[in-house]
């Protein structure tokens, strides 16, 4: 573990190596210290400019029952870059990548990205009045960035894991019952997401984690898509699933992010794709998105006992499984 200082200056020397110098940097701040990734913003000095940029370190993940060998989707440093580039291409809002570290950066998988202004708190984008035009185009844009996101060239990304709904039903459940922790509801709800799984899946790039708290939104609408360690290849309709699953409305009142409706959603994502969108089959993954939530919160909350370290927030995370159970069994009594 290297002190401040250090790490100051090995930062300063990573920006002036690539992106340009002098990189003396300033205002170094942590923003977030996740399971998978630790985030700084600071300013470094570029020519005669003072530039915002965003460090996003990769944590090596420690053991996970059910998930020993790392069959989940998760991707790091280099390749969590890559797929932003990619994004980037494809006409996806993403901040730019400004530098990949490598191991003579001596700051661990790592890149350096710019700061993208606007917000990613939901109970602000979907009650303060700043954002009201952002919420009114909010489902509307989600769709139109999804369908240049899964246009994505997955030529470029050969490590990404193709994980569809088979697949995923079976690693979900393999992980589950690594907790050994039986729950009646989580049982049903695998045993509902075999007997329904989707009879037609089409193959693309997916975030994966596609929902508020990972879009940075400004007065205007989304200004950027983040957080892309989950990214794989599999069906696109879990992107949209999964934004609707009712833990990512953070109590608002409309089923896509809690600020839009499904109809326009969808309609423009046909407009953008060019596919048409079978609410059944988006209905699928955002049944299945409660069932996994459930027991990505009992893993939160049983961390500790698996190598993990004693945190009080994940304690309280792990104490919400009921939240998204109940989720799933009001959508199987036709709730929206």
């Amino acid at each position: 573990m290297i002190d401040r200082e250090e790490f100051v200056r090995r930062l300063g020397a990573a920006i002036a190596r690539h992106v340009g110098q002098p990189g003396d940097v300033s205002k170094l701040g942590r923003l977030t210290g996740g399971a998978t990734k630790a985030t700084w913003s600071f300013t470094a000095r570029v020519g005669k400019e003072d530039l915002p940029f965003i460090l996003q370190q990769s944590v090596p993940r420690g053991p996970k029952p059910g998930d020993e060998a790392g069959e989940l989707p998760r991707i790091f440093g280099a390749e969590d870059a890559a797929c932003m580039i990619a994004a980037r291409a494809a006409g996806v809002p993403v901040p730019p990548v400004r530098a990949v570290l490598d191991e003579s950066d001596g700051l661990d998988m790592g890149y350096v990205m710019d700061r993208i202004p606007g917000e990613t708190i939901a109970r602000r984008i979907l009650r303060e009045p700043d954002f009201d035009a952002a919420r009114k185009g909010f489902a509307s844009q989600c769709g139109e960035i999804l369908g240049r996101l899964h246009t994505m060239d997955r030529k470029t990304l050969p490590f990404l894991t193709d994980t569809g709904a088979a697949r995923q039903v079976e690693l979900w459940y393999r992980s589950y019952r690594g907790y050994k922790h039986p729950i009646p509801a989580v049982e049903l709800g695998f045993r509902w997401a075999r007997e329904n799984l989707p009879k037609r899946e089409r193959n693309t790039v997916v975030h994966g984690d596609f929902r508020m708290g990972n879009l940075i939104v400004g007065e205007g609408g989304i200004n950027a898509v983040i957080d892309w360690e989950i990214c794989h290849t599999g069906d696109p309709m879990e992107d949209l699933g999964w934004l609707c699953v009712r833990t990512w409305r953070f109590g608002g009142p409309k089923p896509v992010g809690g600020a839009g409706s499904r109809e326009d959603l969808f309609a423009a994502y046909e407009k953008a794709s060019g596919i048409a969108v079978d609410p059944a089959h988006v209905r699928f993954w955002e049944t299945l998105g409660s069932v996994k939530w459930a027991v990505m919160c009992m893993g939160k909350g049983q961390q500790h006992l698996h190598g993990g370290p004693f945190e009080m927030e994940q304690l309280a995370i792990g104490r919400r499984t009921e939240e998204p159970l109940s989720d799933f069994l009001r959508l199987l009594d036709g709730e929206d």
